[in-house]
């Protein structure tokens, strides 16, 4: 049997989302909730988007194949009983044998969230992104138009990117003000190691007049990270989930995404 997780997770105190040596990323502690649940010495997991450190979830999908018949409000209750505090299964259910997390998505959405404060943030420390300067949002939409559609991304890749190719399709790039707050919406097929935290060191570029619109087209035809902006900071950045067959029947929201700015 085949089962589907709906995760939500703070990123902050850890390593990113991959098992790692350090025993402190999400899915080391996701596995070990899950093996204590089934009384398994272990378990493996798949994912839909793997996470950096500092960066959080909220529809984080994983899959994964179990002989243990358990109610389907137990998936959800169980694991969370052995999970820290920041991190929560928020829905479970059983999938088709050929469905796979992260072959099985047709795209991927991310949001950044963005403060814009002559100071720095304090009760939302880490979950929000920082500016001090007056960002100008007709000028980082002109930008961000540049981007849609099929590209090369080679720019705003990082260095141990592990994709067999850099070209993705960018299919939308939503840029919205709420008070001091501003919300970055991406959708792609897929994307490329620090591909957004690079993409919003370009934008906020632009956007405090540090560089024109034009110059993300410019960074995005030279086909070199060398040639784009330093790499934003993780703390804004929220992985809201996978876009899968609605065929599926698998949620798209939690409750989280009702809290996000």
């Amino acid at each position: 049997m085949r089962i589907a997780l709906g995760i939500s997770y703070n990123g902050r105190a850890y390593d990113g989302w991959q098992s790692q040596p350090s025993g402190r990323t999400v899915q080391d502690h996701l596995e070990r909730a899950l093996a204590r649940f089934l009384d398994v010495p272990a378990i493996s997991t798949l994912c839909a988007g793997r996470t950096d450190a500092g960066v959080h979830g909220l529809n984080q999908v994983v899959h994964f194949d179990t002989p243990v018949l358990r109610p389907r409000n137990a998936w959800v209750r169980g694991p969370n009983s052995f999970l820290p505090d920041d991190i929560a299964v928020q829905w479970a259910t059983e999938v088709p044998a050929d469905f796979h997390a992260r072959a099985s998505a047709r795209a991927r959405r991310y949001a950044y969230v963005l403060l814009e404060s002559p100071v720095r943030p304090s009760v939302d420390r880490g979950q929000v992104g920082w500016v001090f300067r007056p960002l100008s949002q007709s000028a980082m939409q002109a930008a961000a138009a540049a981007l849609i559609g099929e590209h090369d991304f080679s720019s705003f890749r990082a260095a141990q990117c592990q994709a067999h190719s850099p070209v993705k399709e960018m299919r939308r790039i939503e840029i919205v003000r709420r008070g001091a707050y501003w919300r970055f919406e991406f959708e792609a097929s897929a994307f490329l190691h620090h591909m957004i935290r690079n993409i919003m060191g370009c934008l906020i570029a632009i956007g405090t007049g540090n560089r024109p619109p034009a110059w993300m087209a410019e960074v995005l035809a030279a086909k070199s990270r060398d040639a784009a902006a330093p790499t934003f900071a993780p703390d804004g950045l929220y992985f809201l989930g996978p876009v899968y067959d609605e065929a599926l029947g698998l949620p798209t929201r939690t409750p989280a995404f009702d809290w996000l700015p």
